[in-house]
């Protein structure tokens, strides 16, 4: 009777263990899917930062492509952008990873919010939403500043 209570005992922790190992792994994957959505945002930040909206769209998920035209874009972000000036500082606040959003179709997302300074505005929000697609690569496929 012992052996066998013990033979559950070593059973339940070997599961246990393998749960644990298992969660664990999932939570290594989804730290790397955070990192590389972070990565594809900062590249595409850049662009932004440097004037070139039309190649921010062209470097934007298919979603965003399909939602906004490229010289919507452009104008739009020209207009958004200018009267804030140059980035000066723009820091991490906090990455959500998300199987869906609201009007969006289901699929993997990361939501990226900066906490921004610019040249004529101090504090602003950024929120940046890369959205994993179709061919394995991180895109964005939202903008907004508040």
């Amino acid at each position: 009777m012992a052996s066998r209570l013990a033979r559950s005992v070593f059973a339940a922790l070997l599961t246990g263990a393998a749960l644990l190992g298992s969660a664990a792994a999932a939570e290594g994957e989804l730290a790397q899917k955070k990192e590389a959505a972070a990565a594809a945002a900062s590249a595409w930040l850049s662009l932004v930062d440097e004037g070139k909206y039309a190649e921010s769209w062209a470097a934007s998920a298919e979603l965003f492509q399909n939602a906004v035209p490229k010289g919507q874009w452009a104008e739009q972000l020209e207009g958004a952008r200018r009267p804030l000036g140059e980035v000066t500082k723009r820091e991490l606040k906090s990455r959500a990873f998300k199987p869906s959003l609201p009007g969006a179709p289901d699929g993997e997302y990361v939501v990226l919010q900066y906490v921004t300074s610019f040249s004529n505005k101090k504090a602003a929000v950024e929120t940046v939403t890369p959205m994993l697609e179709r061919d394995g690569k991180w895109r964005v496929s939202g903008y907004y500043i508040k």
